[in-house]
């Protein structure tokens, strides 16, 4: 599939819910079908999916084509007076040689944080997750073809995982040498942090404010982390990429095609699901379609499905 093949889906915009005195509002620049099921999720059957068709389809998997149905977005939240951008997405106009569908991307992620309200010098924190070339993009903007990369949010700190930036940067020859993507990426969405100073890496626990707190859950990247979120009884954690599809509920063990380190990507996605079911948090994937958002039960060795998150209505 080409990226603008992928960007005429239909996309569900801006949509926002209350946890205790923080405001989530959710900003999906695309969603649709993008790779086959299980060569997003190898570990999982044929069985796993159609035999969980009726919660899997048509939001998650797209049964005629076996496609897994994915979402390209970001959360804004407002806590404490500030206003936190939770990863960044792809970036208009990147070279990505490594990945057709975001190679020369075009969207309009600006246009619809300005839908929710936020322009980019409204925004004070930018958490990158972890750095791959969906999270990071919009780090920065070109002032055009021969311009230079420039933060995007010019009054932000932005939040960036120590061990990544070590891994993706020049240090540890971005990312082993193993894709011309890494050092693009690291150059284009990174560097230009670096250099405007508005860097801060992070390595332990992080805390942002009273109801935010970022974690290290190592695997899918060497410093892929999750930020959880306490507000009065509400709990929520926004987990990046340690999920990209609900059907990993079920067999915590299957990775994506995209973790790089498969035995502590598991490792880290069961701990962190265990927590989430044991404190009835609300699960936040980057990439989950449909309602992007989840409460989980535990189940047998694994996890199910408790209720899907409810938005306010406009």
């Amino acid at each position: 599939m080409k990226s603008e093949d992928a960007q005429s889906e239909n996309v569900q915009g801006v949509q926002r819910l209350m946890l205790g005195d923080v405001e989530v509002i959710r900003v999906v620049e695309w969603q649709g079908p993008l790779l086959p099921a299980r060569g997003l999720v190898p570990g999982t059957t044929t069985e796993t999916w159609r035999n969980n068709e009726d919660w899997l389809a048509p939001d998650h998997w797209e049964p005629h084509t076996d496609r897994a149905v994915s979402a390209l977005q970001s959360w804004v939240l407002r806590s404490g007076g500030r206003t936190v951008l939770v990863d960044t997405g792809v970036g208009n106009g990147r070279e990505r040689p490594d990945s057709p569908h975001f190679h020369h991307w075009q969207g309009d992620f600006l246009g619809r944080l300005a839908q929710a309200g936020i322009r980019p010098e409204d925004v004070d924190v930018v958490v990158n997750t972890h750095l791959h070339v969906d999270h990071v993009g919009w780090n920065t903007t070109s002032a055009g073809a021969e311009g230079e990369w420039t933060p995007t949010f010019p009054n932000a700190e932005y939040l960036i995982p120590a061990a990544d930036d070590f891994h993706y940067g020049p240090d540890n020859g971005y990312g082993n040498g193993l894709r011309e993507e890494d050092r693009l990426l690291y150059e284009d969405s990174i560097a230009p942090i670096h250099r405007a100073g508005r860097a801060v890496l992070w390595e332990g626990v992080h805390r942002i404010d009273d109801h935010l707190t970022l974690e290290p859950a190592p695997g899918h990247t060497p410093g892929s982390s999750v930020l959880r979120l306490t507000s009065g009884t509400d709990r929520a954690v926004f987990v990046g990429d340690l999920l990209h599809s609900p059907v990993q509920l079920l067999h915590p063990s299957c990775n994506s095609c995209f973790c790089l380190d498969q035995d502590q990507a598991a490792a880290s996605r069961r701990r962190i699901l265990e927590r989430s079911a044991a404190e009835r948090e609300l699960v936040f994937p980057a990439h989950l379609a449909g309602a992007g958002a989840m409460e989980v039960r535990k189940e047998g060795d694994g996890f199910a499905l408790q209720r899907w998150a409810a938005y306010d209505k406009a």
